[in-house]
């Protein structure tokens, strides 16, 4: 009988069987191959040659949505046979291609932009194609996250790679408060549409933490926003195209003691009194901004201590 280690990851349960060791050698393998094919994130000559030789060589390339896999291969004069493979039909399609390697065909997985399975449907067809006993092999190149964390000047490791926060604000906040106490670079991606809400609560959990906004990468309006999250929050309006967001992981060492910096805690309660606020709501708001005890700056604030 196996037996499976079950970890628990921001509420997916992950299960890794443990007691059946599966070996493969690239290289040293004549078994019909799955390749995982990194595409263009927007520049298409970030191609890598080994990724257009792959794509011109298996018997089916798989792709997210395969008119914009079209695209790709028309500039590049790739004629190889083209099937749907996306979170829609992940199931029906990994079957499929199973079917295939079974058939003695090479199959190749292509997302629209990057990595396949970085945010990106195929993991369930990996883990299938594995059990199956094909061997799945990886063919690098361009991948957001990484662009953005090594252009960003915050630090590259260690990081925890999130990708989407959930769309909805009191799941999306629950999420952040999971990661507020994260020591390392926090990497998100997010739409347009959406930055300037997933940022502001970003500022409510998180705090004021320095952070870069890395938009269209490898394109013509490849922007970088460097600051703390409340500065880039102010610029990101109207931004478009695909985002990266990278933050700051939290330093306990550099936590300010609530006594020492109640001068620049008054100020900051003051400003959000100004606005409107009543003095418990402005002090409630700056605890949860800067991840410090309320009930602490409510009595340094009042003389209560």
């Amino acid at each position: 009988m196996s037996s499976s280690l079950i970890l628990k990851n921001f509420g997916r349960t992950l299960i890794f069987p443990i007691d059946n060791m599966n070996q493969q050698k690239s290289f040293e393998n004549d078994a019909p191959t799955l390749y995982i094919v990194a595409t263009p994130i927007g520049n298409l000559s970030e191609l890598t040659p080994r990724a257009k030789e792959v794509l011109e060589s298996v018997d089916v390339i798989a792709a997210e949505d395969t008119r914009n896999t079209m695209k790709l291969l028309s500039h590049f004069q790739i004629s190889t046979h083209l099937i749907a493979h996306h979170k829609f039909n992940e199931t029906a399609s990994s079957k499929g291609i199973i079917q295939l390697l079974q058939e003695g065909k090479d199959v190749a997985v292509v997302s629209d932009a990057g990595y396949p399975l970085i945010s990106d449907p195929g993991s369930e067809l990996v883990r299938l194609v594995i059990d199956a006993g094909y061997p799945v092999v990886p063919i690098s190149g361009s991948n957001a996250m990484l662009n953005a964390l090594v252009a960003s000047g915050l630090s590259p490791q260690p990081f925890l790679f999130y990708g989407f926060l959930p769309s909805n604000e009191r799941q999306r906040i629950k999420e952040l408060q999971s990661l507020k106490h994260q020591p390392m670079t926090l990497i998100f991606y997010e739409a347009p549409h959406r930055i300037e809400k997933m940022l502001t609560n970003c500022l409510e959990v998180l705090g004021d933490r320095p952070m870069c906004l890395a938009r269209e990468l490898t394109k013509k309006h490849e922007e970088f926003l460097r600051g703390t999250i409340r500065e880039v929050l102010q610029e990101a309006a109207n931004r478009k195209g695909e985002m990266v967001v990278l933050i700051a992981g939290h330093e306990e060492d550099k936590e300010q003691d609530v006594t020492q910096a109640m001068p620049l805690l008054k100020d900051h309660i003051q400003n959000y009194i100004s606005e409107g606020m009543s003095t418990n709501e402005a002090i409630k708001r700056v605890a949860r901004e800067r991840g410090l005890s309320k009930n602490e700056i409510y009595k340094e604030y009042h003389g209560l201590n």
